[in-house]
């Protein structure tokens, strides 16, 4: 079986197949071949470094944040997949997935997430304890965030709070405390991951009505784009209030402007079948850049 075959969405099959058979599974687990996911993951954190006046001078706290993105990512996918092993195998695009197929043991992969966990950890060592307690605040979330689809209509909430939780972090890290601006950087990152959540949800919309579990593309029917729409729209207007509290001046938010461009395009071109979803959900990754480039330009002000 082709890594292309194991996960249809891969973005890094050829890198990949360069590692030994036996390792691939584990790379698949962790979801290395799927770098959105961290950097999604990744860039609220970079957000906050970047608003919060931290650059140039702690530009070695975008790496740890980087590496720390990837690991814990990756511990946080094999969870999800232990957890949901079971569902995984009656969804057409999960069943292929190394627990749900057999390609790895549960008890390799206990093993592989604690490995994982043990990176997060010296990242973690890097931070002020203050920050640190803000880190470890995050457990629980993560921890609960696999059931949330058994239970609610709109497991993309739960999410929203669990991937975008760098950025609080990494604004005690840089201030020593929380602030309004901070909090506003973080209520707009949730509704960012709602929005390109519920985007990249439209693909399972046929399977999670038959295995029963909620999304909130189901739970938004016809009415996915705009509540995409409204998501995007929260999230720039709440980035616009973090950015006045840090320059109160009204060119401050102007430089969001980009951004908004990009979620126009996001939202008035997307398609809610085939890959376009897919497409759209990929492009957070140069949204989130935009949304940095925005937050330096401010922060450094």
């Amino acid at each position: 079986m082709t890594v292309a075959h194991t996960v249809p969405d891969t973005e890094a099959s050829g890198l990949l197949r360069l590692l030994p058979a036996s390792w691939r599974p584990y790379a698949l687990l962790a979801r290395f071949d799927r770098p959105i996911g961290w950097w999604l993951l990744y860039w609220p954190g970079a957000w906050a470094i970047a608003l919060a006046g931290g650059l140039p001078a702690r530009w070695p706290m975008l790496f740890w944040f980087l590496l720390g993105s990837i690991a814990m990512r990756g511990a946080g996918c094999v969870y999800n997949d232990i957890v949901d092993r079971d569902i995984d195998a009656q969804v057409a695009r999960t069943a292929s997935r190394p627990i749900a197929s057999g390609a790895v043991s549960l008890k390799a992969a206990w093993i592989w997430l604690v490995s994982l966990c043990l990176i997060g950890l010296v990242v973690l060592l890097q931070l002020r304890w203050q920050a640190q307690l803000v880190a470890l605040g995050s457990l629980a979330l993560v921890a609960a965030y696999p059931f949330m689809k058994r239970i609610t209509g709109f497991p993309q909430a739960w999410l929203g709070l669990v991937f975008t939780w760098s950025a609080p972090v990494a604004w005690v890290e840089m201030t020593g405390g929380m602030n309004a601006a901070g909090l506003l950087l973080y209520a707009g990152a949730f509704f960012w991951c709602i929005g390109y959540d519920t985007i990249y949800a439209l693909q399972d919309r046929e399977d999670d009505a038959l295995v029963g579990i909620g999304s909130s593309a189901l739970t938004m029917g016809k009415h996915v784009k705009a509540g995409v729409g409204l998501c995007f729209a929260l999230s720039l207007l709440l980035w616009s209030v973090a950015f006045w509290r840090v320059q109160p001046v009204w060119l401050a938010p102007l430089a969001l402007l980009p951004l908004a461009l990009h979620f126009l395009w996001q939202v008035g071109t997307l398609r809610e079948d085939g890959a376009d979803p897919l497409v759209k959900f990929r492009s957070n990754r140069f949204a989130g850049l935009l949304l940095f480039l925005a937050c330096l330009v401010v922060g450094s002000a």
